[in-house]
């Protein structure tokens, strides 16, 4: 007890046989298994424990659960650093190693303090004002500004923990574990639901943890303790501790990140539920209000229900004399415990108390109550001292003031339900005078409030509540539950008698800062200002203010800043509205959310079935959508463009083989499936024979080229359909969206064989010899036209054989079954060795493609149309398709439109930027018409000199002009001659020198 002087010698739910020990700021201090950090630092008279973000001022610990504004800390250490967590939602553990932040050197001496002198320089706006000019420094502003931004510090190496995702479905989820969560999981749960109970609490109980009540005569944990193991025993009830609802998306899906305790590194450190619910139950209870007054930032200022729940739960007394500041009678019930646990309480109630029961129960404990007072100004360093208190007339306070000395003050302006999640299910609100609160109204989706998060603010309202929501959720989710709620006996402490107050000044503190958000240091003097300066919307002035921003989001400030902005522009407060609650409630970790998709398991590896053979041959890999593929093969010595030049010029000279396994590859039967092709590709499928492939383009509803490829009839009803790998998963998706829904009339199958099938192309001038070494099917011009498809068996493994070429160079598509990959790959290796057979990867693939002035990716980026790329003769005439109505559109056929070309640097050398912009005079002052942009550039070593493929507006009239290839970032500027882009014909020949 000695080390902890402010922790009472009995009660509390803290478990003294287990003490522990921790750090902060570098101090070791002793608490007890049960303890936050909170508590333990209040145990051990810690008050003041971190700096404001703006001002730097010394703040101290207000609430003690979500709505904390102040004690954020860094906790933990190197690798396992985490900032901005609450300390009144730390559990304490043994080792706990945690600092304040925003301060420096020292927590108790900051020299950002100086910011508070000069508060008057730096109002709200201020940035926007004061770095706009001259603008040539706005990067030294930058530098400035975001080296004094932030609040904590992030680790600077990878995340040693790891995460997991959990999905989840039932029939009730209900988030909140106070009295009224509980009664609505067991009304739930007894009528047969499959109930989900959350709460972010590391405890179950919520406010009844902080009281002291009874339920039937015997005290509330009885009833606590008897629901929960009620709970426990129920096979159909899920109990996720500290378990944060933090987002309510569309159909009833939530999200909850589950702290998982323990130090086991078999687990993960956090679970991601996703859990799709039939109906929710919220019973998220409510937050009490701070009460502003000048220096109410104070350590030592606290909630009246936090300095309650300090003394009821952990038996810690957050100071020696306290005065209760209020305007309602729940404010009594913690200047009674306070009492109780032996510190001395006055409590200054605005109202008149003459008839109030709570009141008078007060005075005969001995408690001092004045009444029709305010406190107006508090005084005191690094911890509060005193406060000035004045009489309440007419809403003005009296500039006759009396000081009180005391070392806590406990607030309580009222309660704000809290409604973020019910607002995220796009559930409205209705402001309630009485309450002087905001309350769930409406609501979209299957979702209901319960408790305080209802405006119910009693206990017996909130089982009563909880009982009911509880089993009318189970009778919406199809199940039969008793509507009929189980009665308790309850004696209530106080009915909630509130006045409404808002901004307490006197004519002694009307310039003094009075703060309504503590986090980023809001004033009521900022909301003023911006109100003068025209931001009337609440929405534009918290973006001008920053009120309700950071980790806060408006937990404590949102009605108090609403209510004073009301009364500046002379509005109602429902008029004023509220700001949007968006998820997440509080602080989701990035950890939580990638969950163990990080690194290398980012993404899906996928690698084709000649992934080793290229491996041990030294190939460099490069991501192409979720697949592996081999950019290139270096050999020793060889820079990257070397070894792309020596790739491609094998192809065109000889022979070269390369992976296209991952090519999509879908398989498509049935009666109609012909039909179905002429509706989804541009061009007429009908009329072609079986043996033939055709390429064909596929366009979006709004007529854009969505995909190109090639598509074989292996039977009379069965077609092969080829994609780019890019877009694989999406045209299949795209496909079965036109079958299954548009189109449900049609007898077509459609399966994705595209891991089942590996791909390899072959190709340059030898390719027909070496094939035909090795086939045991007729290969030759006349048996297999370009175009055409059979089937063969080649080094004795069966094989399709596709005559296609994306290349310019005769070439073959050979398509084994997976597993013969590789037995395959080396049967054409060994029969090419005399004619230099080569590997090749994608970037040599690339160089030809873009030689033979093939569009891919980079032109088919969703704005180009099949005239955009040369390819209008390829839209059939006598048909319809998807997308081809769209192409009527004036805007689809304006002569400007851009329009696929070539570029050669006029020099003959100079490589063309990717991405550059083509303009006509590069030192023109702006504004510069952009005529166009490069889209794919190359190294050509058929032509021996740079070229690329731009996007140019009416760029097949301009073929032969100059134009510029500017990029801005990097200061290049290459002039260039627009060509066809056509560089290489089919037989080799080189058409643009």
């Amino acid at each position: 007890m000695s080390t902890q002087p402010f922790r009472l010698a009995g009660g509390g739910l803290i478990k003294r046989d287990q003490p522990l020990t921790f750090t902060f700021n570098g101090k070791r201090y002793h608490g007890y298994a049960g303890d936050t950090l909170a508590s333990a630092l209040l145990a051990n008279g810690v008050h003041l424990v971190g700096r404001s973000f703006k001002y730097h001022r010394p703040r101290g610990i207000v609430g003690s659960g979500a709505e904390e504004p102040n004690a954020l800390v860094q906790l933990g250490s190197g690798a396992h650093t985490e900032p901005n967590q609450r300390a009144t939602q730390i559990e304490l553990h043994d080792g706990l190693t945690a600092h304040s932040q925003n301060c420096w050197p020292s927590i108790g001496f900051d020299i950002g303090a100086l910011n508070n002198l000069a508060s008057r320089l730096l109002p709200a706006g201020f940035y926007y004002k004061t770095f706009m000019w001259p603008p040539s420094w706005w990067l030294d502003y930058e530098g400035c500004i975001r080296a004094a931004a932030g609040m904590g510090r992030s680790p600077q190496t990878p995340d040693p923990d790891h995460y997991a995702h959990h999905h989840a479905h039932c029939d009730v989820l209900v988030a909140g574990a106070g009295p009224a969560g509980l009664a609505a999981a067991l009304a739930a749960a007894r009528g047969g639901a499959r109930v989900i109970l959350a709460d972010e609490n590391f405890a179950w109980g919520g406010s009844l943890l902080a009281e002291r009540v009874d339920i039937d005569g015997q005290p509330a944990s009885a009833w606590l303790r008897a629901t929960v193991a009620e709970l426990e025993q129920c096979a159909n009830v899920t109990l996720l501790a500290r378990g944060t609802v933090f987002g309510y998306f569309d159909h009833n899906l939530l999200g909850i990140v589950q702290q998982v305790a323990g130090d086991n590194p078999y687990m993960p450190r956090q679970r991601l539920w996703k859990v799709r619910a039939k109906h929710v139950v919220l019973a998220t209870g409510a937050i009490e209000r701070p009460l502003v007054f000048a220096d109410n930032d104070l350590p030592g200022i606290m909630l009246a229900g936090a300095a309650r729940t300090y003394v009821n739960r952990y038996a810690v007394r957050a100071g020696m004399t306290a005065l209760v500041a209020t305007n309602n009678d729940g404010a009594y019930n913690a200047a009674l415990d306070l009492h109780h646990a032996g510190i001395v309480v006055t409590v200054v109630d605005v109202r008149d108390t003459g008839n109030s029961a709570i009141a008078l129960r007060a005075r005969e404990q001995g408690i001092e109550v004045i009444d029709g007072h305010v406190v107006t100004r508090a005084h005191g360093a690094r911890r509060v001292a005193a406060v000035d208190i004045a009489c309440w007339k007419n809403g003005i306070a009296d500039t006759a003031a009396r000081t009180i000395a005391c070392d806590v003050v406990c607030y309580s302006g009222g309660y704000s339900p809290v409604v973020h999640l019910h607002t995220q299910a796009h559930g409205t609100l209705r402001y309630d005078e009485t309450l002087a609160a905001f309350v769930p109204n409406t609501a979209v989706q299957a979702v209901r409030s319960a408790g305080a998060a209802n405006g119910a603010f009693t206990l017996g309202a909130c089982l009563a509540g909880g009982y009911a929501a509880g089993a009318g959720a189970a009778q919406s989710a199809g199940l039969r539950a008793s509507a009929t709620p189980p009665s308790h006996k309850i004696i209530e402490q106080n009915q909630l008698v509130m006045m409404p107050l808002w901004d307490i000044s006197s004519a002694a503190t009307q310039h003094a800062k009075r703060f309504v958000d503590f986090q980023n240091d809001v004033t009521t003097a900022d909301i003023a200002l911006a109100a003068r300066e025209g931001y009337g919307a609440i929405e534009h002035v918290k973006r001008y203010t920053t009120l309700g921003m950071g980790t806060d989001q408006g937990k404590l400030s949102n009605i108090n800043g609403l209510a004073i902005l009301s009364g500046i522009v002379h509005a109602p407060i429902p008029a004023i509205g509220t700001t949007t609650f968006r998820p997440p409630y509080t602080a989701v970790t990035f950890g939580a959310i990638a969950g163990a998709e990080i690194g290398p398991d980012f993404d899906p590896l996928r690698v084709t079935p000649l992934h080793a053979w290229h491996e041990q041959a030294g190939a460099r890999f490069m991501n192409a959508a979720l697949w592996k593929r081999a950019q290139m093969y270096p050999r020793a010595g060889e820079s990257d463009l070397d070894c792309v030049n020596r790739e491609a010029r094998a192809v065109r000279q000889g022979a070269g083989i390369v992976d296209v396994s991952t090519l999509g590859k879908i398989d498509i039967q049935g009666r109609d499936a012909a039909v179905f092709l002429d509706r989804i590709y541009a061009n007429a499928w009908k009329n072609l024979p079986v043996g033939k492939a055709r390429y064909g383009i596929m366009l979006r509803e709004d007529g854009m080229v969505f995909d190109d490829g090639t598509t074989t009839r292996l039977a009379d009803s069965h077609y092969l359909m080829t994609t780019t790998t890019g877009n694989a998963t999406r045209v299949m998706s795209h496909l079965e969206y036109w079958l299954q829904v548009q189109w449900p009339e049609l007898d077509v199958q459609l399966t994705s064989v595209t891991e089942q099938w590996a791909g390899i192309a072959l190709a340059g001038p030898a390719a027909r010899r070496i094939l035909t070494a090795l086939a045991d099917s007729d290969v030759s011009d006349a048996a297999l036209p370009y175009m055409g498809y059979r089937e063969a068996r080649v080094a004795g493994i069966f094989a399709r054989i596709f005559r296609i070429s994306f290349s310019g160079e005769l070439s073959y598509e050979i398509n084994v079954a997976g597993d013969y990959a590789i037995a395959l790959w080396e049967a054409l290796l060994d029969a090419g060795k005399p004619h230099a057979i080569t590997p090749y990867g994608t970037e040599a693939m690339a160089v030809m493609r873009i030689e033979k002035g093939h569009a891919a990716a980079m032109e088919l980026d969703g704005r180009t149309t099949p005239d955009d790329l040369g390819l209008a003769r390829m839209v059939s005439a006598h048909k319809d398709c998807v997308g081809k109505r769209s192409l009527r559109r004036p805007a689809l056929a304006h002569t400007e439109r851009k329009q696929l070309v070539g570029l050669i640097p006029v020099d003959g050398k100079t490589a063309i930027p990717r991405g550059a912009q083509l303009v006509a005079e590069p030192q023109r002052a702006p504004p510069n018409p952009i005529l166009g942009h490069v889209t794919s550039n190359c190294y050509s070593p058929a032509l021996n000199k740079p070229i690329a493929l731009a996007l140019l507006a009416a760029g097949r009239s301009r073929h032969g002009a100059i134009l510029h290839a500017a990029a801005p970032l990097t200061g290049a500027c290459v002039a260039v001659r627009i060509t066809s882009p056509v560089f290489y014909d089919p037989d080799g020949a080189r058409l643009r020198g």
